[in-house]
């Protein structure tokens, strides 16, 4: 086997194992992954009109009116016009909606935590690498 292609084979294993992992952590989740997502964007880029946010989770603008409606419903964000534009109409986090969305990464850190308890010490240190070898393979 070539280096390409072990490389090729090398990554193909990691992403599939962090597709996996990632699916098994959102089993657990509290509550829907698109409405977590969307508090998600808010959160790390400010208000978003309901266009962008549809972008950013490249599903159609419907299906996020949809979404954005069930979390104006809970009280997690709030609909008001944009600065530059009124006529435009932009999605904000709330106070409730940073407390929820908190309350869900603390929950899947904790999920994850405990799974970690399973790991021998080798293996835990493996882990603690992963995060910054992460970051390494995306440039940062």
């Amino acid at each position: 086997m070539s280096a390409n292609e072990e490389s090729v084979r090398e990554a193909e294993d990691l992403r599939s194992a962090m597709g996996d992992f990632v699916r098994h952590v959102r089993e657990h989740d509290t509550m829907p992954r698109s409405q977590t997502a969307v508090l998600g964007h808010l959160d790390r880029a400010g208000s978003l009109s309901i266009a962008e946010l549809a972008r950013r989770e490249r599903v159609r603008h419907q299906s996020m009116t949809r979404t954005v409606g069930l979390l104006t419903q809970q009280g997690l964000v709030t609909l008001g016009a944009a600065e530059a534009d009124r006529r435009q109409v932009v999605v904000a986090i709330t106070p409730a909606g940073v407390r929820r969305l908190d309350a869900e990464r603390r929950h899947r850190a904790a999920f994850i935590a405990a799974a970690l308890d399973s790991l021998n010490g080798e293996e835990r240190a493996v882990v603690a690498r992963i995060p910054a070898v992460l970051r390494k393979l995306m440039g940062d």
